[in-house]
């Protein structure tokens, strides 16, 4: 069993051996469910992101669309067809 201490802010810190267990590292977050008897139940946070939280992720950071537009593509493959680099 693992004794953790309160802090006067109501922190606790949690032991790597926990973390560990747990397989959570740092950045990651965890979730903590309030149980009968005046227990909680602690356990690694669900990913719970939908499909449309994809959309966006090959936009570089300054709001620039890092891929080709389809007919940049389509030049590309006439060009390799035609034996041009």
């Amino acid at each position: 069993m693992t004794t953790l201490t309160v802090t006067a802010k109501g922190q606790i810190t949690l032991k790597q051996e926990l973390l560990q267990h747990l397989g959570v590292n740092a950045g990651q977050k965890i979730e903590v469910e309030l149980m009968p008897g005046g227990k909680a139940m602690i356990r690694p946070a669900r990913h719970t992101h939908d499909i449309s939280a994809i959309f966006g992720i090959l936009k570089s950071k300054n709001k620039e669309n890092i891929c080709p537009s389809i007919e940049e593509i389509n030049e590309t493959i006439a060009k390799g067809w035609a034996g041009e680099r």
